[in-house]
């Protein structure tokens, strides 16, 4: 169930070049907040932008009250988002969407991230190895300056394994080069990935043609949220009579069930 609450922030530090982390107090929220959900940001007090903007669940911790935001500068309202300052409050809607589906027990975990799309997994490892899940991540970026989040997986104690496309950290070239090399299909039970969809799209063809559970995070434009504009609404396989909803049926779904662009690749 989302809420309305007033969000204190606590820092917003800039990472690399165009990332930035935010952390905010908003107890309520935090207590909700599952892996994969996201918040709707409201920007400016004026209305504007008159939108919110969608930014993907980074960190929680529900003791303190607090949520970590991970997110990129694509814009306007983002980089409005980049001037605020600590003690200055923010009104967020929140928890939105359907999340990842967390195991019944603990098991051998692989997450895929490429770019800022490595956000709604940070939680997620997190609640995995509160499970006692085995869990490795692959992280992609297109060099070792855009790999803001690696140092907050190795804080947590997962396996971390870096690719970039420059080679200055890590394997050189692209995370999914690293999931067909490094990882042995019979040794992990489930796979979870979020990032740009031609590399999601690269994660399922994995996953499905070993018959390995797995789930995707989508990104695509929201409006409302809720999913009363349909702003968002795609079909998931192109044999589909209808749509879903990215913001409220989603953005996690089943990596089974879901046709991902791939580049127009065979």
């Amino acid at each position: 169930m989302a809420t309305l609450e007033p969000g204190l922030v606590i820092s917003n530090e800039q990472l690399a070049a165009d990332l930035f982390e935010l952390e905010l107090i908003a107890p309520q929220t935090a207590l909700l907040c599952q892996p994969g959900q996201f918040l709707q940001i409201r920007i400016d007090v004026n209305h504007d932008p008159l939108l919110r903007r969608p930014i993907s669940v980074y960190d929680v911790n529900q003791e303190r009250g607090t949520i970590s935001l991970l997110y990129k500068v694509v814009g306007r309202g983002t980089n409005l988002l980049t001037a605020v300052k600590a003690q200055e409050y923010l009104d967020i809607m929140g928890p939105l969407g359907k999340g990842f589906s967390l195991p019944d027990t603990a098991g051998r975990v692989v997450l895929v991230g490429g770019g800022v799309g490595i956000a709604p997994l940070l939680y997620l490892a997190r609640r995995l190895q509160e499970m006692k899940c085995e869990v490795t991540v692959l992280y992609g970026a297109g060099s070792s300056k855009d790999l803001a989040a690696a140092q907050r997986f190795e804080n947590l104690g997962v396996e971390l394994l870096t690719a970039t496309m420059d080679g200055s950290q890590g394997c050189k070239g692209l995370v999914t080069d690293l999931l067909r090399q490094q990882i042995k299909p019979e040794a992990i039970d489930r796979v979870y990935t979020c990032g740009p969809e031609i590399m999601m799209a690269a994660v399922a063809d994995f996953a499905v043609h070993r018959k390995i559970w797995g789930e995707c995070s989508l990104e695509e434009n929201m409006a409302c949220a809720v999913g009363a504009c349909l702003g968002c609404a795609r079909k998931l396989k192109s044999t589909d009579p209808g749509y879903v909803k990215v913001c409220k049926d989603g953005p996690v779904f089943s990596l089974h069930d879901i046709e991902l662009y791939n580049g127009g690749l065979a």
